[in-house]
């Protein structure tokens, strides 16, 4: 079987996961997040999708050092749980993750060119398939700079909201309760899944066993104290308007009093959403190559370019699919979608990893476990339908290919 080649490093690998969870989440999760559970408790749901991430990342990695290639958790649940755990999760991934590089090319069309969203957001889709297709070393290399502008634009809003923080404070009404937060922090889990892109390259990471477990618990440490200190930003200086904010971080500038810096924030935005579109490709490809290895999909989709050493036929596949969506839907409303199928799949994960044995390894593990459950069961209810009905339909193909 063709393996794809180990040229990632730390850095590289540390890169891509900032890239992922440095994008979308972060530039519109806030605001309906805040809609749920009350401005107030923002941060108490930012709190808890923070500990989910913990413990998904944490058993991400000790998986992920003893089977480091691609697929990420579609590999850990079919090698400790058995082959149709491991479809459910790769299914959840490929399927939901498909649907949600769709609606962030759209997201780049809407903020860089509003009038033609779908072109746009389908350029953007070819010429990022086109970056994955020449290696992954070129991979990393676009999600450095794509990080770069998006760490300097987020820096940019911090320093001018700090510098209006001598209005009264004004947080709004705790309307949410506890199932508010539950869901908030499933909203707000979508900003944080970008850490399983380290995972789904485990087979291009050189020491995987050592790297990966850092490149995860290092992105993720950036993310939630960021995170942190924008959710305190926004709240403290947008109050109760954030949540009918459409743009939270370009309005922090305007309420401020820079509005000429709206746009920068909102190019900054694009940008941003380019790189976690870049590296979301990527991951999906992986999971697609890992599937079609054990036939769970079409077999030739497992094929490796002999010189680039990349799975082409799964990227171009994937690439394909996504702007043939672009093209014909609008999936900007699917975060809530997205978060369940993602939360779905470190269900498993977590599941995977109490196999693992070892008392500490168990408490993250189970902590993981239920808080993925509790908080995906606390989204929406379109959400909640939407995702069930994508697992439900992986379920009936995984029985129709068994019998077949």
């Amino acid at each position: 079987m063709p393996a794809l080649a180990r040229r990632l490093g730390l850095t590289d690998a540390v890169v891509i996961g900032l890239s992922a969870m440095l994008g979308a989440g972060v530039f519109v999760a806030f605001a309906p997040a805040a809609s749920l559970a009350g401005g107030p408790l923002l941060l108490a749901a930012l709190a808890v999708a923070g500990v989910v991430a913990y413990c998904n990342a944490s058993s991400s990695a000790a998986l992920a050092a003893l089977h480091p290639e691609s697929g990420g958790t579609y590999v850990y649940g079919r090698e400790r749980l058995g082959p149709f755990w491991g479809f459910l999760a790769g299914w959840g991934f490929v399927v939901g993750k498909t649907a949600s590089c769709a609606a962030m090319a759209l997201t780049i069309g809407a903020y860089l060119w509003p009038e033609y969203a779908r072109p746009v957001g389908i350029a953007a889709v070819t010429a990022l398939t086109a970056v994955n297709l020449r290696g992954v070393a070129k991979t990393a290399l676009a999600a450095k700079i794509f990080l770069a502008v998006t760490a300097a634009v987020l820096v940019l809003v911090a320093a001018v909201g700090v510098g209006d923080l001598s209005a009264p404070l004004d947080f709004g009404t705790p309307a949410g309760g506890l199932h508010g937060v539950l869901g908030a922090a499933g909203l707000m889990f979508f900003a944080f899944a970008g850490y399983a892109r380290i995972a789904t390259l485990g087979e291009e990471v050189r020491e995987p066993a050592r790297t990966i477990p850092r490149a995860i618990g290092l992105a993720l440490a950036v993310v939630v104290v960021l995170y942190a200190i924008l959710a305190v930003i926004a709240l403290l200086v947008l109050g109760p308007a954030l949540p009918n904010s459409t743009a939270p971080l370009a309005d922090v500038v305007t309420t401020a009093g820079l509005p000429g810096l709206a746009p920068v924030v909102r190019v900054g935005a694009g940008i941003a959403v380019v790189g976690v579109l870049l590296s979301l490709l990527a991951g999906v490809g992986r999971t697609t190559l890992a599937m079609a290895r054990r036939r769970d999909l079409p077999g030739f989709l497992a094929a490796v370019h002999p010189v680039r050493q990349v799975p082409h036929r799964a990227e171009l596949a994937v690439g394909v699919l996504v702007a043939v969506l672009v093209a014909v839907t609008d999936l900007r409303g699917v975060i809530g979608f997205s978060s369940f199928a993602v939360l779905g799949y470190y269900a498993v994960a977590n599941a995977s990893a109490w196999t693992l044995g070892g008392r500490w390894r168990r408490i993250v593990a189970g902590v993981g476990l239920v808080g993925c459950l509790v908080v995906g069961f606390s989204l929406p209810w379109r959400s909640l339908a939407a995702g069930a009905a994508l697992l439900a339909v992986g379920a009936v193909v995984y029985a129709v290919r068994r019998r077949a």
